[in-house]
């Protein structure tokens, strides 16, 4: 594991790091030259992109019926008879593509049910869009509402699969997706574990008036928060502030933990991006497969 990640479990989180300015700009300046999924996140970075194959597995898409549509969906489990633990992957702002596949297969090696969705179906396929402008602007058209009923309708879709052991179910995600952490772990009751890869903690305006910070305190189950010391789109004394909130919470909010990445920038778990940074997606990934596992999703 990374030797030098600050985990947080204590008041005073913003006494260790100081707090960076908040912008944008951090993550969402972004070159469109590049071919494949999700041009607006950058040039893709091919050298690092993990690619895992589907030997050894049963895995593919499908759709769930849900309101205004069927939703797409990827979903990879062992090939082997059973009953395996599931976790939910939601994607980042760009919807579901092979970077989100490749996290279901990774999980379904390990003996998971990896499945993911497009919670951006409506607007079209973002993760095809060049302008990082253009898909902030449709990812920010899903309401709340839209996106937590949307995954009760994945949550009843799994429960119905022979191999998913519906009474096991995790959910993680990146950067938008982990804000839904975040938001689904406090609506649900049926999740046992939450790890939220730097999920933002900033409101918009009308489709997500409320944050992280407005349900924490109510989580249904624990959360894990993995978040970069240097993203300048989640400062860390809104971290400090989120935490402070735990503390003050239920019984899942208190046994919600953070792990901070020190000098780390945002999405550096995106393989395929050049924000990566493998030491700290690694230790990232160690951290949550430590903590489904101790929180029942294993």
């Amino acid at each position: 594991m990374l030797k030098d990640p600050v985990t947080f479990a204590d008041p005073h989180l913003e006494s260790l790091l100081p707090p960076v300015q908040s912008s944008r700009r951090g993550f969402m300046a972004a070159a469109t030259t590049a071919v494949g999924f999700a041009l607006a996140a950058g040039p893709v970075n091919a050298q690092s992109v993990i690619r895992t194959p589907a030997d050894g597995l049963e895995a593919g898409d499908m759709t769930v019926p849900v309101n205004g549509g069927n939703m797409p969906i990827y979903m990879a489990a062992p090939a082997k008879p059973g009953k395996y633990p599931v976790v939910i992957v939601v994607p980042e702002i760009f919807g579901l593509h092979e970077y989100q596949k490749d996290i279901c297969r990774r999980l379904a090696k390990l003996g998971y049910v990896g499945v993911s969705l497009d919670p951006f179906f409506r607007f079209g396929d973002l993760s095809k869009m060049t302008e990082i402008r253009a898909v902030v602007a449709e990812a920010n058209k899903l309401a709340d509402p839209v996106m937590l009923a949307d995954l009760d309708a994945l949550v009843a879709f799994i429960e119905k699969q022979p191999k998913a052991n519906a009474r096991r179910i995790g959910i993680t995600g990146m950067c938008r997706g982990g804000r839904t952490v975040w938001m689904y772990t406090a609506h649900s009751n049926k999740i046992r574990a939450g790890v939220a890869w730097y999920g933002g903690l900033n409101p918009v305006p009308g489709t997500m008036p409320q944050t992280p910070h407005d349900v924490a305190a109510n989580l249904h189950a624990p959360v894990l928060g993995l978040y970069g010391g240097a993203d300048n789109g989640i400062p860390v004394s809104e971290v400090a502030r989120l935490q402070e909130v735990l503390k003050a919470g239920n019984k899942n909010a208190q046994a919600s933990r953070f792990v901070l990445y020190p000098g780390v920038g945002h999405a550096f778990h995106a393989d395929y991006r050049p924000s990566y940074r493998k030491e700290a997606a690694e230790d990232g990934w160690q951290q949550m497969l430590a903590w489904f596992k101790a929180h029942g999703v294993a």
